[in-house]
C-alpha cells in the first residue's frame, strides 16, 4: 500500500505489524539533549490535516488488508486535542472495522489538557496503549536532558492513563544520568514504577549516533555514557529497587547489549541473576556485539 509518510517516521518495535497512520509530523517538544529523531528540517511539527488522514484511512481500506492494530505516529499525537483523536478514532471504526487496538506515543504533559473522561471516551473507541517515554524518574536528570518533565509530572500522567483503562509501556533510558548520575537515576526511575504500576516497562541504553554535542552541554561540558559494565550495574540497580506486581519487563531493543525478558515481580530473582552474570562474567554471557546494535 502506498501511503505518504514524512521520513523518517519512527515508531515502538512492538508495532513491527500495525499500520503506521502518521496523524502528525515531527514532535510537539523536540528540544530533549539526548534525542536527535526529528531534528531534520522536514520534521517540523505540525499535525495532518484531517482530510489526508481520511485519504490515508480510505487508501488501506480499498485494499482489503485485514487490518488490526493501528500506530498514530509521529512522535506525540496525543499533543492533538480531544477532538481531533476523536474524530481520528471514529474514522478508524468506520473504515477499518477490524482493527482492535489502538495506541501512540505520549508526553505526559499533553494529557493536561485532557480530562479522565475525554481519555475514558477514546480508550472506548479503540485506543487502548500509550508509549510513555519517561527516560528517568530523577528530577535531576530530566531537567539536564531538557525533558520539561519531573517525577511528579510524570507520575500524574500514568495515573491518568491508568484511571482511564489505558495501558501504559513506560520506557525508561539505560545511562542517561552519564557515570555520574547513574545511581540516583536508577533509584529514582524505579521509584516512580513502583508508584505507577505500569502494564509494560522497557529500558533502552541511550545511544547518540549524531554526536554528544547536546548532550555535553547538558552536563557541564562533558557527557560520560556509562561503560558496558558500568550500565549492567545500573540495570542492577534499577531491577533491584523495582517493587512491581504484574509488568511485562523487556529490555531487548537493538541499542541493550543484554537481552532481558520476564514478568515483574515475579521474575526479579532470575533477572537480577542474569545481569549479576553479565557483570561478573561477561566473557561467558549471550551479549550483542557492537555492530549488531542500533537504533
Amino acid at each position: 500500500m502506498l501511503l505518504r509518510y514524512i521520513e523518517p517516521v519512527f515508531r515502538p518495535p512492538s508495532e513491527w505489524k500495525s499500520l503506521i497512520l502518521q496523524v502528525t509530523n515531527g514532535c510537539s517538544w523536540n528540544k530533549c539533549t539526548f534525542c536527535d529523531m526529528y531534528t531534520a528540517p522536514q520534521k517540523r511539527f505540525r499535525a495532518q490535516k484531517l482530510d489526508k488522514i481520511l485519504e490515508d484511512i480510505k487508501v488501506v481500506a480499498n485494499t482489503g488488508q485485514n487490518i488490526t492494530r493501528v500506530f498514530l505516529a509521529d512522535g506525540d499525537a496525543m499533543s492533538l486535542p480531544f477532538e481531533r483523536l476523536e474524530a481520528i478514532c471514529l474514522l478508524i471504526q468506520e473504515h477499518l472495522p477490524s482493527v482492535t487496538r489502538i495506541s501512540s506515543y505520549c508526553l505526559p504533559r499533553n494529557l493536561k489538557n485532557k480530562t479522565s473522561e475525554q481519555l475514558t471516551r477514546l480508550r472506548e473507541l479503540g485506543l487502548s496503549l500509550l508509549y510513555i517515554g519517561c527516560e528517568s524518574g530523577d528530577d535531576e536528570v530530566l531537567n539536564r536532558i531538557e525533558k520539561g518533565e519531573t517525577y511528579a509530572s510524570s507520575l500524574t500522567a500514568l495515573l491518568k492513563i491508568k484511571a482511564a483503562g489505558i495501558k501504559s509501556s513506560v520506557m525508561i533510558l539505560n545511562g542517561l544520568g552519564g557515570s555520574g548520575l547513574s545511581e540516583q537515576h536508577a533509584i529514582n526511575s524505579a521509584r516512580l514504577m513502583n508508584a505507577a504500576q505500569p502494564e509494560y516497562l522497557s529500558t533502552l541504553v541511550v545511544t547518540l549516533p549524531l554526536g554528544t554535542e547536546r548532550m555535553d552541554s547538558a552536563f557541564d561540558g562533558h557527557f560520560s555514557l556509562p561503560n558496558q559494565a558500568e550500565l549492567f550495574k545500573e540495570m542492577h540497580t534499577l531491577l533491584g529497587h523495582l517493587e512491581l506486581e504484574r509488568t511485562i519487563f523487556r529490555s531487548d531493543h537493538a541499542s541493550n547489549y543484554l537481552v532481558l525478558k520476564g514478568t515483574l515481580g515475579k521474575d526479579k530473582p532470575r533477572l537480577l541473576a542474569e545481569v549479576k552474570q553479565a557483570i561478573s562474567n561477561p566473557l561467558q554471557t549471550s551479549l550483542r556485539k557492537e555492530w549488531q546494535r542500533g537504533l
